[in-house]
């Protein structure tokens, strides 16, 4: 009976986040064990989080941000998968991000590429990210890219879109725009001078 009641739950919730064609391959991967899945409030420091038990006592817990869109959701949910079946095989044996995750999630990630109802953009870059993964969507940025398309909702531009030396603002501080460093700008905070590192494709309001 609480089997069933849970069934429901998860399969509730992921009706309100992801697309209508993806619930059933979800809802089945998260009943297949006992896991906690909770929708919370953004974090602006992570999408998803995966937590093993305290000292191996009680269920795993996975948590995602409520604020994604439908595809980044699905996606960081995967991601999200893939770090909880690797403490299942593995235990603490290996490495949070290793080539023990990074199957797992290539894995997960195979049946989105043969759906038709997942975006052609989107296959493109799963196909290029299964080949290389990430240890976070948000560093795989033409994947990131790709997902923010889909967002109903932009706050404003990346940072990506403004000019070099530009002045905007992040997080109620000020900054100059610097050179870009992989997926990283390296920007200076105006009433300090400390330089920061700052993604891409990180939401900013132009000065």
């Amino acid at each position: 009976m609480e089997a069933d009641k849970r069934s429901i739950q998860i399969k509730e919730k992921l009706r309100e986040h992801i697309p209508e064609a993806f619930i059933a391959y979800v809802h089945d991967l998260l009943c297949s064990t006992d896991v906690r899945f909770r929708i919370v409030a953004p974090r602006k420091t992570k999408l998803g989080d995966f937590r093993r038990p305290i000292n191996d006592q009680g269920i795993p817990q996975i948590t995602i941000n409520n604020n994604l869109n439908p595809y980044a959701f699905l996606i960081t949910t995967l991601h999200e998968i893939a770090h909880l079946n690797t403490y299942l095989k593995y235990n603490l044996g290996v490495k949070a991000h290793g080539k023990e995750w990074k199957f797992e999630f290539q894995q997960l990630l195979h049946p989105l590429l043969s759906a038709h109802e997942f975006p052609e953009t989107l296959k493109t870059c799963l196909k290029k990210t299964i080949k290389n993964t990430k240890a976070a969507s948000y560093s795989d940025i033409a994947l990131s890219r790709a997902l923010r398309k889909f967002d109903l909702q932009k706050k404003g531009l990346h940072l990506e879109q403004i000019e070099p030396g530009a002045h905007f603002i992040l997080n109620k501080k000020s900054f100059k725009k610097g050179k870009l460093r992989r997926t990283r700008y390296l920007c200076s905070e105006l009433l300090t001078g400390k330089a920061y590192l700052i993604h891409a494709l990180a939401e900013v309001n132009t000065i």
